[in-house]
């Protein structure tokens, strides 16, 4: 179970964060039992797969890969804890009246973006960089109806679970200064830019380049991605 890398700093996903030095493990014997044991469990969810078959969870490992934008380690392991909630009937409680019940709607957009990756390419969708992915699901985010199913409902299902299982995850906390469960700690500094003695402050609070440039920057690094000029929004 990796609660700190090979340097002994905190893990963030890719290495990457603001709040250097912040691990929020160091807190774990402040949480009552439950919660530690359901924390720490996220850190290895296994690898044996209980609802995805093999063929499933390699397509699904490459989407959630390129939605999280998890190009390297180390990586949240978001397709077993996907793969937990869905095998244990964990879901959101609800589903559209458009949609299959989520598990059945993952089987078979899985299998849609699969057939798509060999249609295009004459291979499966994990077997294409992430240059030759990223116009494939940039096209169901753009489509109206994709293999007879509601794009946009396709796109809910697979970033409300991907979104869902990555900030679940204690290395993501570390990566945005989260504290973690306030049970049974709880909370005093409850202001603006307060503090509790355990937390350490942003390394960058002041952001240098101004918001809009930022979202144009990333505008134009997506359309170089899916292959569009930078003007195609």
């Amino acid at each position: 179970m990796t609660r700190r890398n090979e340097t002994r700093r905190p893990v963030t996903p890719q290495d990457r964060g603001r709040f250097g030095g912040f691990d929020v493990l160091d807190e774990v014997d402040r949480w009552d039992e439950v919660t530690k044991r359901e924390v720490l469990g996220r850190l290895a969810p296994g690898t044996t797969h209980k609802f995805f078959t093999s063929t499933e969870a390699h397509v699904a490992v490459a989407l959630l890969d390129l939605l999280l934008a998890q190009d390297r380690e180390p990586r949240i392991p978001v397709l077993p804890l996907i793969d937990v909630r869905l095998a244990d009937g964990e879901t959101d409680g609800w589903h559209y009246d458009d949609m299959p019940e989520d598990g059945d709607a993952w089987r078979q957009t899985l299998a849609h973006l699969d057939a798509d990756a060999m249609a295009a390419h004459g291979c499966g969708f994990a077997e294409l960089t992430a240059e030759q992915q990223a116009p494939l699901v940039q096209a169901v985010y753009d489509a109206e109806q994709w293999h007879g199913l509601p794009a946009k409902h396709v796109w809910s299902l697979w970033t409300r679970y991907s979104c869902t299982a990555f900030y679940s995850h204690p290395w993501a906390w570390n990566e945005i200064g989260f504290g973690g469960p306030a049970y049974p700690r709880g909370y005093k500094n409850l202001r603006i830019d307060g503090r509790e003695g355990w937390e350490v402050p942003d390394q960058a609070p002041d952001d240098p380049v101004p918001f809009a440039d930022r979202v144009e920057q990333a505008h134009d690094n997506h359309a170089d991605l899916v292959g569009r000029a930078p003007d195609q929004r």
